[in-house]
């Protein structure tokens, strides 16, 4: 479905600087009615000029790059701000959302697909021809086109007015028989298109599997990893374990328990060696001073006897007495250091006494203690190590299980078979399209032409025209009245007007059996002219039916007041101060 979802105006026309927004979601008949306070407003019956039509001016600006009337680019741009001129358009087709922004002064145009912005290329002077070739490919509709089934107004030439060359281009455009090529190219495209999302899948199953290649592969890395982390924790508890089963060999508190032996023997051993030395020397000066004192002895007997203790002779001189005094006082005093040395002997011959005698040196290991407290503190050391290694939780179970379990994807072959299918039929619509028989030609003709002719025929009749009307093989169009042939000029202007609706609908009908359903029409002023109670009446009729059933926003613009109350809704367009808003107008930052 092309749906057209709303339309926001700034500095369009009569529009001025307060953005302007009309919404299309309505499904029910609204009358356009405007209200020209410049020119007295209700009580005078101005009507004219408050920009009815700008709207659908604004349309097809925002579609096709111009405007309905031939209407210059830069004259489309409100005269009083002279700039900052912004159409955009939001609509809906084949299920994708589309924006167009298009501006003047600065000269802008911005096409958005599914909310992103399609990147222009070939912008020149905001008029970007192949980016407006992409829009009217995707919109599927010529401009032409357009002006005779979605916005039928009194600016539009009638079909029926125009060159029968004219007349044929659209009329092959609507039963599809010049679109034949460019449906063929467009599904060239999509199957080409196809071809790439079968690619992609292609290349996103890959990817999928690729992946789980890749996750396994970190699986099985892990696991390995995950071996050699529990090789390495048993090596390292056997290595511990083998450490204090050799540590354990040694009774530790039994060699310090030696070493403690090994200490005091040392120090009993040093104390005895100490002592020994004390006694011997002890010993050594007191046979010195025994030999000492033998000698004063014998040397005061010869003094005493007058001899000279050197030399034997007999003396008898006064320093004699005082030789032998001396010689008295010194054994004296040698002798006193003689009983002094025996005393501290037997101090040090009492002291071994106590010492006592000395046992085996004790048997150790280690040459020292530290060496032996450095073996009970590794021995701690390595049981903490050990019962700390022990208790080491696996790092890698939790990560092997959470791949497992999470970052394997299912493998979904669902949209690439679909794709398959719809590449297969494209396949054979293209060999249907791309061949030259005339068949398909003289197929489309006759059955879209009768249903044309159908469509036009019961138009006529619901709308009141009692003419018989219809297109023949060769699409030239015949107008008969009670057997009589007529051209288009020989009707008056309410019997045009009703033939101009009927064959506007007829072509949407078929057009939407063709493509596809349009949700907005726009007839603009054609129903107020020359068109009697009745014409209006079953073309009322006729619009409502269209607009409840067919899920259409259905708009008419008029200059007739009385309309109002014969529709759902009325938009009122109010011109004041040289500018136009909507009743429904909306203020866009």
């Amino acid at each position: 479905m092309f749906k057209v979802k709303n339309l926001t105006v700034k500095n369009f026309m009569s529009v001025g600087n307060s953005t302007q927004a009309v919404n299309f979601g309505r499904k029910d008949l609204t009358l356009v009615l405007g209200q020209n306070l410049d020119l007295g407003g209700d009580d005078t019956g101005a009507r004219n000029g408050t920009g009815k039509t700008t709207i659908i001016n604004a349309l097809s600006y925002a579609l096709y790059g111009e405007a309905l009337t031939k209407i210059r680019k830069d004259n489309l741009i409100n005269k009083t701000n002279a700039k900052n001129m912004l159409v955009t358009i939001e609509f809906e087709n084949a299920g994708v959302d589309y924006k167009i922004e298009r501006g003047r002064k600065p000269n802008t145009v911005a096409f958005y697909v599914g909310g992103q912005e399609q990147e222009i290329t070939d912008e020149s002077q905001g008029d970007s021809r192949e980016t407006q070739a992409e829009i009217e490919r995707m919109l599927n509709m010529s401009h032409d086109m357009f002006k005779h089934i979605v916005a039928l107004n009194t600016y539009t030439e009638p079909f029926l007015s125009l060159r029968a060359n004219d007349q044929r281009t659209i009329i092959e455009q609507l039963l599809g028989i010049t679109m034949l090529s460019e449906k063929a190219d467009a599904l060239k495209e999509q199957n080409k298109q196809t071809k790439n999302d079968i690619t992609e899948e292609e290349y996103r199953i890959k990817a999928v599997q690729e992946a789980n290649e890749r996750v396994q592969e970190q699986v099985e890395a892990t696991r390995r990893r995950q071996t050699l982390w529990k090789n390495k924790k048993q090596e390292e508890i056997d290595k511990l374990a083998k450490a204090l089963e050799n540590l354990d060999s040694i009774d530790i508190e039994a060699e310090l328990s030696a070493h403690d032996a090994l200490d005091k023997h040392s120090a009993v051993s040093k104390d005895i060696s100490e002592a020994n030395r004390w006694r011997v020397s002890g010993e050594q000066e007191c046979t010195r001073l025994e030999k000492h004192i033998k000698s004063l002895t014998s040397e005061i007997a010869k003094l005493e006897k007058h001899e000279c203790y050197a030399c034997g002779q007999e003396i008898h001189d006064e320093k004699h007495l005082e030789v032998l005094e001396k010689k008295r006082a010194t054994l004296a005093e040698t002798e006193q250091q003689h009983n002094e040395s025996k005393e501290k002997v037997q101090i040090q011959v009492d002291k071994l006494a106590e010492l006592g005698e000395q046992g085996p040196i004790p048997h150790v290991f280690y040459d020292s203690k530290e060496d032996a407290i450095n073996h009970k503190n590794t021995i701690e050391n390595l049981t903490n190590q050990l019962e700390t290694k022990l208790a080491e939780s696996d790092p890698y179970e939790e990560q092997i299980t959470e791949m497992e379990t999470q970052a394997v994807q299912e493998v979904d072959y669902d949209k690439i078979n679909s794709l398959t299918n719809v590449k297969e039929h494209q396949d054979f619509l293209l060999k249907l399209l791309t061949n030259k028989d005339s068949f398909i030609r003289k197929r489309i003709i006759d059955q879209n032409l009768s249903y044309l002719n159908t469509r036009l025929i019961q138009y006529l009749d619901r709308i009141g025209l009692p003419h018989t009307v219809q297109f023949n093989n060769d699409l030239t169009v015949s107008i008969e009245e009670l057997g009589r042939e007529l051209d288009f000029d020989n009707l008056s202007r309410g019997e045009r007007n009703r033939l101009i609706l009927s064959m506007s609908w007829a072509f949407r009908d078929v057009w939407e059996s063709l493509y596809q359903q349009i949700n907005l029409m726009f007839i603009d002023e054609v129903i107020d002219t020359g068109m009697d109670a009745s014409g209006v009446e079953n073309s009322l009729a006729i619009l409502k039916k269209m607009a409840r059933e067919g899920n259409r926003s259905v708009w008419l613009v008029s200059h007739k007041d009385e309309l109002a109350g014969r529709v759902n809704n009325v938009l009122s367009v109010v011109k004041e101060n040289g500018f136009t808003s909507y009743n429904n107008d909306v203020e866009i930052s």
